[in-house]
């Protein structure tokens, strides 16, 4: 069984940053895409960016492109989500997730994924 932990979350104003951790545990990491998304009050989940296992493919939402960055460290089963220039509307929970997609990643739905964290609050305040 594989699992997620999530960390990372908190309050910051417009303008500041975050970085988020997902550490996985419990199958050989390197095996899995990783994604991450998030969910604001009401809405439907979506997907934020996504990271190959290799680290040499990356997709990113038009919504982020240019202020988030995912990347991952095999040694230490872990992937991060640096998210700068934050605004109020990223205000959600953020979820990682791991996939079994080998190859170039893509905006891929969440039904796409096998494994899910249990999410951490992200809250940008104006």
């Amino acid at each position: 069984q594989v699992q997620l932990v999530e960390s990372g979350g908190g309050l910051v104003q417009a303008g500041g940053s975050l970085r988020l951790s997902c550490a996985v545990s419990g199958r050989p990491f390197s095996s899995y895409a990783m994604g991450w998304f998030r969910q604001a009050p009401g809405k439907e989940r979506e997907f934020v960016a996504a990271i190959n296992w290799s680290g040499g493919s990356t997709y990113y939402a038009d919504s982020v492109k240019g202020r988030f960055t995912i990347s991952r460290d095999n040694a230490k089963n872990t992937v991060f989500l640096q998210m700068n220039s934050l605004k109020p509307e990223d205000t959600a929970v953020y979820y990682c997730a791991a996939a079994s997609i080998f190859g170039i990643v893509k905006a891929f739905p969440p039904r796409a994924y096998d494994y899910w964290g249990q999410g951490t609050q992200v809250t940008v305040s104006s």
